[in-house]
């Protein structure tokens, strides 16, 4: 039988084992709980949560937004592998404290992590939107189209497009401003002001504008804002082959130089604001509007759609030719019969009034 001095070491001695047992114990949980935090946290930061499968996506995110708004907003791009840890970088990079959202277009980008996607936004690092714009006759469709793109009203662009003295400051009038609207595609900021807008587009509209452009045009003795006006009729009346714009081109310009009237059927149709018009009738020439080339000499006050550049360079290069009148080929093929002459003109169309009147077109 064990002494009692025996026993009471041996039970200190068991005490201590069983005491540092549960410290290893505790030191084991302890450091496992930390490897898990510590991977967790590297894989929340570190490792790729965005995914678009090499498709460009962007996600918008609005003035006033709160961060779960952003966040809301990149949930829906379907981008977001781990929605749960993004919102939980978002909290502890403080992306919903005031003043961290900022209003703009964003890129996520394939392979992006929360930790750079919440360090994109925060500071601010939108990507341009691609503005776009063609196929306008009107100013409330461009501004409308405009508007559609960026984050602006389409009435302030309306209010700027018709002060004078503001369109006046830009080197054009009310009526003229729309030539400096040259069809493109063109980088600018969602969040972009509408005066910073404008000026985008003044700039692009003189660097169209080379030293060998303003040659050409002088050449033919137009303004800018002539060489447009002129590119538009063009435009609207071959619209299907782009080949054959040089040569309207030179017939208008062949009119303008003996001082007759254009007679340009785009002009009527513009003049009376119906683009149902299929054919242009007597009713139709009636119009009184400036924009009516069959009641009034020389080029309309300005464009009657926004040609694209393809139809400027028609008018700065055109072909030379004695034509004096065209009218749409019976075929409709969209391809034109020119004439030298007015009888030759007149068979012409009624070849292909025929023609219509056999198709039943009124």
């Amino acid at each position: 039988m064990a002494k009692p001095a025996q026993k009471s070491v041996i039970e200190r001695r068991d005490a201590a084992l069983k005491r540092r047992k549960r410290w290893g114990i505790v030191s084991i949980v302890f450091t496992l709980t930390l490897v898990c935090f510590s991977y967790y946290f590297y894989q929340v930061f570190f490792t790729a949560n965005i995914e678009t499968k090499g498709k460009p996506t962007y996600v918008v995110i609005p003035r006033g937004a709160t961060w779960k708004d952003a966040l809301n907003a990149i949930d829906r791009s379907g981008a977001v592998v781990d929605k749960l840890s993004l919102h939980f970088v978002a909290r502890l990079m403080k992306y919903d404290k005031p003043g961290a959202v900022k209003p703009g277009n964003y890129e996520l980008k394939d392979g992006f992590t929360n930790r750079q996607l919440i360090n994109v936004l925060k500071s601010g690092a939108q990507s341009p939107v691609k503005l776009t714009f063609n196929t306008v006759r009107l100013r409330n469709e461009l501004v409308t189209k405009l508007a559609s793109q960026v984050d602006l009203p389409a009435a302030r662009l309306d209010s700027l497009l018709r002060d004078p003295a503001y369109t006046k400051s830009l080197g054009f009038d009310t009526t003229t401003v729309l030539t400096m609207f040259i069809p493109n595609t063109y980088d600018v900021y969602w969040n972009t002001s509408a005066k910073r807008l404008m000026q985008r587009l003044k700039t692009s509209y003189e660097q169209f504008w080379t030293p060998q452009r303003d040659a050409e045009r002088e050449k033919l003795h137009l303004t800018r804002a002539q060489v447009s006006t002129l590119a538009s009729i063009v435009e609207a009346e071959q619209q299907q082959h782009a080949d054959e714009r040089p040569r309207i081109a030179g017939v208008y310009l062949n009119r303008l130089k003996r001082g007759m009237k254009l007679q340009a059927d785009p002009t009527v149709v513009y003049a009376n604001h119906d683009f149902t018009i299929k054919r242009v009738l007597n009713v139709h020439l009636q119009k009184d509007s400036p924009y009516n080339t069959y009641k009034y000499a020389g080029l309309p006050p300005g464009p009657i759609n926004l040609p694209s550049i393809a139809s400027i360079d028609a008018v700065l290069k055109p072909e030379s030719n004695k034509y004096l009148y065209f009218c749409a080929k019976e075929d409709f093929s969209g391809y034109h019969a020119f004439a030298t002459n007015e009888a030759e003109h007149i068979a012409n169309a009624r070849r292909y009034q025929a023609a219509l009147n056999r198709a039943g077109i009124r």
